[in-house]
C-alpha cells in the first residue's frame, strides 16, 4: 500500500511538471506577441516541465509494476501451497485451480500495478491543479471543480454496474477453463462414445457466455469513458468561453479578476490537465473490476481440512479421507527414520490417495496426519512425469546436481542399464513428454532411479513391481529392501512378493 502511494505522488508529480511546461508556453507566447526577450526563458521552462513529466512517469510505472510483481510472488507463495493441498468436493476442478493460481492472480498484479498508483493520484492530482489554475483565475478553478461533483456522482454509478458485469466474467472464464481442461483429459473417452457433438455444444456455449459477459463489460467501460470525455470537454469548453470572453470583454458581469493573455493562456493549457488523472483512472478501471473480481474469488477458495503437521517422522491417526460416495477408513501407522511400510487393497481402495496425503498433496477429512517437509519426501508414481529432454535430465528432476556416478548407479540398481545398451545415445538419448519408446515398466523404473538419485529420507513409491516381469519384479523389490534399512519406505502395491517383506502392512 506504501509503494503505490509513492507511486501515486509520483503520477501526482506529473502535474507539476504540466504546470511549468505550460507556464513557459504561455510567457513565451507573452513574450513574442510583445517583442519582448523572453522566448528562451520560456523555452526553458518548458523543457524542464517536459523532463519533469517524462521522469514522473517513467518513475510511477517502475515502481507500480514493481509492487504488482511483488504482490502476485507473495500471493502465488501462499496460494499454491492451498491449491495443491485441495482435496474433495470443496475442492475445485483442475482447470479453474489453474485459472485461479494464473489468470486471477495476473488479475490482481495488474490492478497493483496499474490502478492502485492511479486512484492515488486521482485523488489529489485534481486537486492540486486546482489550486495552481486559482493562482491565475479564481473563476476557472470554480468552474472545474464544479464539473467534478457530478461527473463523480456519473462515475460512481456506472462502476457499480462495471463491477457486477466484472464478476459474472470471471465467474464464466473460470467454468470455461474448467469445462476445457476436463474434456481435453477425456478425449479419449469421449471419442471413443461419438460424444465430440455434444461435448463440442457445452464447449460453444460457455465459450458463447464468457463473449457475451465479456461485452458486458466492455459495454460498462464505454460508459465510464463516456460519462468522463463529456465532463471533461464541458469544462475545458466552459473555461475556454470565460477566458475568451473576458479577454474581449464580453462576459454579462464584472468578473472578480483580470485576466492578462498569459494567465488566460495558462488556464487553457491547464484545464485539460485537470481531467488527466481521471482518463489515467479510467484506462486503468478493467483492471480495477478484474482485480476486484479475481480477489472475492480467491477469497472463496476453501481452506484445506487438518493440513498435515511437518515431523522427523510419518504418524497418521484414525485418518479418513473421503470424496462423494467413496471413503479410505481410518488409517493408523507410525514410521520412523528407517523402515517398509506396503499400503495394500483392491483397486480403487485409495492406496494412491493415501501416498498422496503422506506427500502433503492431499489433505485428510479427518484424523491426525504429521509428515515429513515437502523437500525430504522422493516420488515414485505409477505414471512418473517426463520431460521433453534428454533421459539424463529427467533422472536428474529432482537433484540436478547429482554426479555421474550416482546417476549410473541409480540406473544400474533399478534394471535400466539394458535400455541404455539398446540406445546408441545413453543417456543422452532425447524423450518425449509421453515416452513414446519406453514400456510401462520401464517408465515405473525410471520414476524409481529419479527417487533414488533425489536421495531423500522418505520414498513413496506407487506399485512399482508392475507391468515388470518376474526377474525384474525381484529386483525392485530387493531394492526397496535394502533402501528401507537406511530410510522410510511407503510402497503401495498389490504384489504379495513385497508385501511379505514389509515391517508393517496397512490394509484398505
Amino acid at each position: 500500500m506504501k509503494t503505490a502511494k509513492a507511486a501515486g505522488l509520483a503520477w501526482t508529480s506529473d502535474s507539476v511538471g504540466a504546470a511549468l511546461f505550460a507556464w513557459g508556453a504561455a510567457g513565451a507566447l507573452e513574450a513574442r506577441l510583445q517583442g519582448t526577450a523572453g522566448i528562451a526563458a520560456g523555452a526553458a521552462l518548458m523543457l524542464l516541465g517536459g523532463l519533469l513529466r517524462l521522469a514522473s512517469q517513467y518513475g510511477a510505472q517502475i515502481i507500480g509494476f514493481d509492487e504488482g510483481r511483488t504482490l502476485a510472488r507473495l500471493r502465488r507463495a501462499a496460494l499454491f501451497p492451498q491449491l495443491v493441498s485441495l482435496a474433495g468436493p470443496a475442492a475445485p476442478a483442475l482447470g479453474a485451480t489453474a485459472t485461479l493460481g494464473i489468470d486471477h492472480v495476473a488479475a490482481e498484479q495488474a490492478r497493483a500495478a496499474r490502478f492502485d498508483p492511479v486512484r492515488h493520484s486521482a485523488k489529489l492530482a485534481p486537486l492540486l491543479v486546482v489550486l495552481i489554475v486559482a493562482l491565475q483565475s479564481r473563476v476557472a478553478a470554480l468552474i472545474l471543480f464544479l464539473t467534478l461533483i457530478p461527473f463523480v456522482i456519473g462515475m460512481i454509478l456506472a462502476g457499480g454496474a462495471a463491477r457486477q458485469a466484472a464478476d459474472r466474467q470471471m465467474a464464466a472464464i473460470t467454468a470455461l477453463s474448467a469445462l476445457y481442461v476436463d474434456r481435453i483429459r477425456h478425449l479419449p473417452i469421449i471419442r471413443h462414445f461419438s460424444a465430440e457433438e455434444r461435448v463440442a455444444r457445452a464447449a460453444g456455449g460457455a465459450a458463447q457466455d464468457v463473449a457475451e459477459r465479456t461485452i458486458a463489460v466492455l459495454r460498462a467501460a464505454f460508459l465510464s469513458s463516456a460519462v468522463l470525455e463529456f465532463f471533461a470537454a464541458l469544462s475545458v469548453a466552459l473555461v475556454a468561453v470565460y477566458c475568451g470572453f473576458a479577454l474581449l470583454g464580453l462576459l454579462p458581469f464584472t468578473p472578480p479578476e483580470q485576466l492578462d493573455y498569459r494567465g488566460a493562456f495558462f488556464v487553457l493549457v491547464m484545464a485539460p490537465e485537470f481531467y488527466l488523472p481521471m482518463r489515467r483512472l479510467a484506462a486503468a478501471y478493467h483492471e480495477k473490476q478484474l482485480g476486484e473480481a479475481a480477489e472475492k474469488a480467491l477469497a472463496e477458495v476453501p481452506e484445506p481440512v487438518n493440513a498435515a503437521a511437518m515431523a522427523d517422522k510419518v504418524s497418521l491417526r484414525d485418518v479418513v479421507i473421503a470424496w462423494p460416495g467413496h471413503c479410505i477408513a481410518p488409517v493408523s501407522f507410525e514410521l520412523g527414520a528407517s523402515g517398509l511400510v506396503c499400503v495394500t487393497g483392491p483397486t480403487g481402495s485409495g492406496k494412491t490417495s493415501l501416498l498422496a496425503a503422506i506427500a502433503g498433496q492431499v489433505m485428510p477429512s479427518e484424523g491426525t496426519l504429521e509428515t515429513r517437509p515437502a523437500e525430504a519426501i522422493a516420488w515414485a508414481g505409477q505414471v512418473p512425469l517426463l520431460l521433453p529432454t534428454t533421459l539424463d535430465d529427467n533422472l536428474r528432476l529432482g537433484r540436478p546436481e547429482a554426479t555421474d556416478v550416482e546417476v549410473a548407479e541409480a540406473v544400474r540398481r533399478v534394471g535400466l542399464d539394458a535400455l541404455l545398451a539398446r540406445r546408441n545415445a545413453g543417456l543422452a538419448t532425447p524423450i518425449d513428454h509421453h515416452g513414446a519408446w519406453l514400456s510401462g515398466g520401464e517408465r515405473r523404473r525410471l520414476g524409481l532411479a529419479r527417487a533414488l538419485i533425489a536421495d531423500r529420507p522418505l520414498l513413496l513409491a506407487d506399485e512399482p513391481t508392475a507391468d515388470l516381469d518376474i526377474a525384474s519384479a525381484e529386483q525392485i523389490i530387493a531394492l526397496l529392501v535394502a533402501e528401507a534399512k537406511r530410510r522410510a519406505v511407503i510402497v503401495a502395491t498389490h504384489d504379495e512378493q513385497l508385501v511379505a517383506h514389509a515391517d508393517q502392512v496397512i490394509a484398505l
